[in-house]
């Protein structure tokens, strides 16, 4: 018979159960049965019957020691359930009565009641207390249930907003690491806004408390750390933690008006990040303005220092206007020719560094500004450039340009002033592209545009009327070379040859010499210039070149040959006009060569030659005093042609 438990179910008798066992036992039973009694079998049975019940109550035994185990475990924790629902009853029902007694207290009159009174009142502190620490704990274990019951009760004591503030501190613990108070500013207050919501009934509130101790103390605390350490040591570093830590505050602000914070929000912030930075930015403008004007002044003078140029005093007033107004209408120089040995003085690379220094502080004057404050200080910005850039680096270059200029008699003069209307005007289009795309969008709705454009119209024309005189005087020099070229090479005897049957030459060396000149100052000018200012400059020059070969022509008298050798001169000089791509240039020199065409012509055509397309709107004396330069003007009466 197999032991198992079922076998001691109720109801139990053991008589029945050993008789049972002896019964089922060969040779055992009482009547023998179908075999002898057998005592030492059956003995043996009951003896391994035994054994099989000591290992079988073993077994029921640990398994009731474990089940007792459970249930007591089970009984304990069902217990301090019990306890802890009874305790929070005790602080809901306490804090009930407390309230009420704490309020009717309030009404007592103090004389008569000041024990009572100062029972409640102490009462009511300690409960108070009670509640804090144990919403503190609560909060340490995470437990968020309890913490909104404990905040529940709180709501209606004076330490509520005490509670408030126990939770603002501890949900900041460990929560800057990363060496990033901005990004773990962010990181807090996206977890605990989801957090205020479970346990607080003014999650906004809360928030908002949150958000103004992290401004108040953290942000405040790392701003002040950041600036005094360099404000008054290194200004450049200072300005660009300035506007470093202005950028991020302002970007978290945005970031943190996501959260709910109450009906003005975005005023709530704005006033927390004015309390921080106020005292930075009410002196911004003047540290930036300070520094601009050091650092440009640094950068000249680097640039003036590595020419190894010491800088000349450029006169100011009513002499130095007079000087000028003098100079533009008499191209005199007014003063020593300097030599710069072909040095423009004007830099790119310093260019650059102005332009840079002035982006980075148009850039911290759009954050840091006050809006109605904006245009003025970008104009101030803006004043300072005009003075480093314009006057004391491009204006200055063409005054020492103009002061290089030879005069219009020297000889193989180097005419680079050229080079300096190329850098001038190159460095003036960046200038104007700053003005643009930076200084315009800071003023263009205000009255100070009106100021901006002004001053630009201003700095503008000045310098145009030191490029107009440069470039005039400039060509007055190539005119000026020309004439000295056309006097060392041409030679009488070029148009009155000794032989006249035996010249060989297509033009002469001195139209060959001034053609060379002229492509290559042509070429110069065409690199100078942009735009519209080449077909102007090349006109003007034309005009002086074709002016120069006409009276050049009329200090001669030619014979038949040479007169064919000037109209062969003439035809070079139109070739050469041709690269001026000025149609009145082209023009000139084509009436040029019609008029050479009297030089030659049989006396008999002259009327008609005179009266071609080309020379008939010209003035008789002009047509007169071409036909006077030939040889045989008196011999065979030409002047009777023009009676």
């Amino acid at each position: 018979m197999a032991t198992t438990a079922q076998l001691f179910e109720e109801p139990f008798d053991a008589d029945e159960y050993i008789e049972r066992l002896a019964w089922r036992t060969p040779g055992g039973g009482s009547k023998g049965g179908a075999e002898a009694f057998d005592p030492k079998r059956l003995l043996e049975e009951f003896e391994n019957h035994i054994e099989e019940l000591k290992q079988l109550d073993e077994k029921i035994q640990r398994r009731v020691e474990k089940l007792e185990h459970q249930c007591h475990r089970e009984a304990k924790e069902f217990a301090h359930k019990v306890q802890d629902l009874q305790r929070s009853n005790q602080i809901k029902e306490a804090a009930d009565i407390i309230q009420k007694l704490h309020l009717i207290a309030q009404e007592l009159p103090f004389d008569r009641f000041a024990d009572v009174k100062a029972k409640i009142a102490s009462k009511y502190h300690d409960l108070e207390r009670q509640l804090i620490q144990e919403f503190t704990a609560a909060q340490r274990r995470g437990e968020i249930g309890r913490m909104r019951e404990v905040a529940a009760v709180l709501l209606h004591f004076k330490g509520y907003a005490h509670c408030v503030d126990v939770y603002i501190k501890q949900c900041q613990e460990g929560a800057y690491l990363r060496n990033d108070v901005f990004e773990d500013t962010a990181v807090l207050c996206q977890r605990v806004n989801k957090q205020v919501g479970e346990v607080f009934s003014s999650p906004e509130t809360v928030m908002a408390k949150l958000i103004q101790n992290i401004f108040e103390n953290k942000l405040q605390a790392h701003v002040k750390e950041k600036l005094d350490e360099t404000r008054h040591s290194d200004v450049e570093q200072y300005l660009k933690n300035l506007y470093d830590l202005y950028t991020r505050t302002t970007a978290l602000a945005t970031k943190l008006t996501e959260f709910n914070l109450g009906s003005d929000k975005h005023t709530f912030l704005s006033k927390l990040i004015k309390n921080i930075f106020s005292s930075y930015l009410e002196s911004y403008i003047d540290m930036e303005r300070d520094y601009l004007r050091s650092r440009g002044a640094m950068i000249l003078q680097r640039y003036y220092d590595s020419k190894n140029h010491q800088k000349r005093l450029i006169g100011t007033g009513s002499i130095q206007e007079l000087k000028e107004r003098i100079r533009q209408r008499t191209n005199l120089s007014l003063g020593p020719v300097i030599d710069t040995h072909g040095e423009t003085f004007l830099s790119p690379e310093l260019v650059v560094n102005l332009l840079q220094e002035t982006r980075h502080a148009f850039e911290r004057c759009h954050k840091l500004s006050d809006p109605s404050d904006l245009p003025k200080n970008a104009f101030s910005i803006f004043l300072l450039l005009v003075d480093h850039l314009c006057v004391e680096h491009i204006d200055y270059a063409l005054e020492i340009g103009l002061s290089a200029i030879p005069s219009s008699d020297a000889k193989n003069a180097n005419l680079y002033f050229l080079d300096v209307v190329q850098q001038a005007n190159s460095i003036f289009h960046l200038f104007d592209k700053q003005f643009n795309d930076q200084l315009m969008p800071l003023i263009s709705s205000s009255p100070k545009l009106a100021e901006c454009l002004h001053k630009k119209k201003e700095v503008i024309e000045q310098m145009e009327v030191k490029l107009d005189t440069g470039i005039d005087r400039t060509i007055n020099c190539m005119v000026g070379q020309m004439k000295h070229i056309l006097a060392t090479e041409q030679k009488k005897t070029d148009f009155r040859p000794e032989d006249e049957n035996n010249v060989m030459i297509q033009y002469t060396t001195a139209c060959s010499k001034v053609c060379v000149y002229v492509s290559r100052q042509v070429e110069h000018v065409r690199k100078s210039m942009d735009g519209k200012n080449v077909d102007t400059v090349l006109t003007e020059l034309g005009v002086r070149f074709h002016r120069l070969i006409h009276e050049h022509l009329q200090q001669y008298s030619y014979s038949s040959m040479g007169g064919m050798l000037a109209i062969c001169d003439v035809a070079e000089y139109r070739r050469c006009a041709k690269d001026f791509r000025v149609p009145l240039v082209l023009q000139l020199f084509d009436t040029l060569h019609a008029l050479c065409n009297l030089l030659v012509v049989a006396p008999d055509n002259l009327k008609q030659v005179c009266s071609g397309e080309q020379l008939t709107n010209l003035d008789r004396n002009l047509l007169h005093a071409f036909v006077q330069l030939r040889v045989d003007y008196r011999s065979a009466r030409l002047g009777r042609h023009f009676s």
